[in-house]
């Protein structure tokens, strides 16, 4: 059974930085590609960031290129996001989730193992 679970979120100045944690387990990482969502109260869950399943290339969306970083330790099959100069309105849930069909993807569709969120807070 594949499980996938966050960790490292919490409250944090603006400017300030966080490193979340997606630790997984009945899954190699190496055939799977992870990504990171968040969500906010009334909004779809959106993409952040991903890391390619073989190349290990990282994918970010605009709002967070130049402050997040993607990365995976296959070994310890444990991923990363290293968030940094967060603002207010990064505050959100942030999600980790595993897929097997794509490259990588920022479709929610494509992703078959979600973790259960971690809470980020920046305070202005």
């Amino acid at each position: 059974q594949v499980q996938l679970v966050e960790s490292g979120g919490g409250l944090v100045q603006a400017g300030g930085s966080v490193r979340l944690s997606c630790a997984a387990s009945g899954v190699t990482f190496s055939a799977y590609h992870l990504g990171w969502f968040r969500q906010t109260p009334g909004k779809e869950r959106e993409f952040v960031a991903a890391i390619g399943r073989s190349s290990g290339r990282p994918y970010y969306a605009d709002f967070v290129k130049g402050r997040f970083t993607v990365s995976k330790d296959n070994a310890n099959i444990t991923g990363y996001l290293q968030m940094n100069n967060l603002k207010p309105e990064d505050t959100a849930v942030y999600y980790c989730g595993a897929g097997f069909a794509w490259e990588y993807s920022s479709n929610t569709n494509h992703y078959h193992y979600w973790g259960q969120g971690t809470q980020v807070t920046v305070s202005s």
